[in-house]
């Protein structure tokens, strides 16, 4: 779900980490950092489908990082409205997510490399077979071109989602370009633009994107107007196309 991957070990599994296909450590010596986020959003937007029934969330993050290490927690309030893709019964109780990643993020050769395990788990959705939480494997890589237009491809692979319904698979391409002007010497803007394909083995499967305007300001505030869809109908959307069809939702973010 747009969560945030972004954990710290010891140093001798970074350098032995850093042998690996030559990846590339900071030249700077290795400080352990911990951070975290805090956002307002008019909708809870996951791979094109609200996961908050069209309502607005509040969410945050705690993050930690080491060298090329990282690991945190997220969390967002959440009400599927018995309305999401593939629909398991009982996923509409749950009211709040939490999730947990950890990974890894070298360099090498001037791209961005992003390697990751998620775990999403919803406390208080039932499910008579056990529950609904699910793991995901990702791998990225993006490149920046001179300082302003950056491209990556990431994939997200899971074994089981929601625990019930098997494996799929969800890749993504992405777009952004930063300005190098400020407007009114205050907002630092950028667009970005995505593109995404998840399937499902059971059955099923769905195109989403997205494009918008960021606004960065004050340095840890960004502020994030975005238009999202899907080409998925009503009875791929759980029966109903409210939750999976196209929408504006605005973003407030601070870090820290």
């Amino acid at each position: 779900m747009a969560r945030h991957l972004e954990a710290g070990t010891l140093k001798l599994t970074i350098l032995s980490a850093a042998l690996i296909g030559g990846l590339a450590l900071p030249a700077q010596a290795e400080e352990f950092e911990l951070g975290g986020t805090a956002t307002f959003t008019t909708d809870y937007i996951f791979r094109g489908i609200s996961n908050t029934n069209q309502n607005p969330a509040v969410q945050a993050s705690i993050d930690a990082s080491y060298g090329i290490f990282y690991a945190g927690i997220w969390g967002s309030n959440v009400d599927f409205g018995g309305s999401v893709p593939p629909d398991p019964v009982g996923i509409d109780l749950a009211t709040v997510e939490i999730d947990y990643y950890g990974g890894i993020a070298p360099t090498w050769m001037g791209i961005d490399f992003d390697f990751a395990v998620l775990y999403y788990t919803y406390p208080g959705a039932f499910d008579p077979g056990g529950d609904f939480n699910y793991v995901e494997l990702k791998a990225g890589a993006s490149h920046t071109f001179g300082e302003a237009f950056t491209v990556g491809v990431s994939n997200y692979w899971s074994p089981d989602y929601f625990g019930e319904i098997g494996d799929g698979n969800a890749t993504e391409g992405s777009l952004e370009y930063a300005f190098s002007n400020k407007i009114f010497n205050f907002f630092s803007p950028s667009v970005s633009g995505l593109v995404g394909y998840q399937w499902f083995d059971a059955g099923g499967s769905y195109t989403y994107w997205n494009a918008g305007l960021t606004l960065g300001f004050m340095d840890n505030f960004s502020a994030d107007i975005r238009y999202w869809d899907t080409d998925l109908s009503a009875a791929g959307c759980g029966g109903s196309i409210n939750n999976c069809d196209s929408r504006v939702v605005g973003t407030l973010s601070a870090s820290f």
